[in-house]
């Protein structure tokens, strides 16, 4: 079975049914309850797991969050499309990727004239 959304194949057993979509899992929960970067509990939430920690910067990212992060750092600033292409990134991995870089206050969004880019945040 191939997923609706991503067009992945869907191990026996494991599809789900939404909106008369055969989707996986992955998308399914997308779907039904897709990523917030803009998520003021989440932010606060993140922040202070963080602090209990003692993580600072990029510790406790996975691997693809802390090269996203560098690679935002390095360029300065870059789209939504930039760092998906570059990382060989689907849209909704990429919003999953950036709400957890958000909510820990490390990348943000910023408009100028009519782009969205992604810069370190300050």
């Amino acid at each position: 079975m191939i997923c609706a959304k991503c067009q992945e194949e869907i191990p026996a057993g494991d599809e789900m049914q939404l909106h008369g979509q055969t989707l996986c899992e992955d998308c399914f929960i997308i779907a039904v309850e897709p990523p917030k970067t803009c998520d003021v509990a989440a932010v606060h939430s993140a922040v202070t797991h963080r602090k209990q920690l003692g993580q600072t910067g990029t510790e406790g990212l996975t691997e693809l969050q802390k090269n996203i992060y560098e690679f935002v750092k390095e360029k300065g600033k870059v789209t939504r499309p930039e760092i998906a292409q570059h990382f060989g990134l689907k849209d909704w991995e990429l919003e999953r990727n950036f709400s957890v870089l958000r909510h820990c206050e490390l990348l943000k969004g910023t408009k100028v004239d009519n782009t969205i880019y992604i810069t370190i945040m300050s």
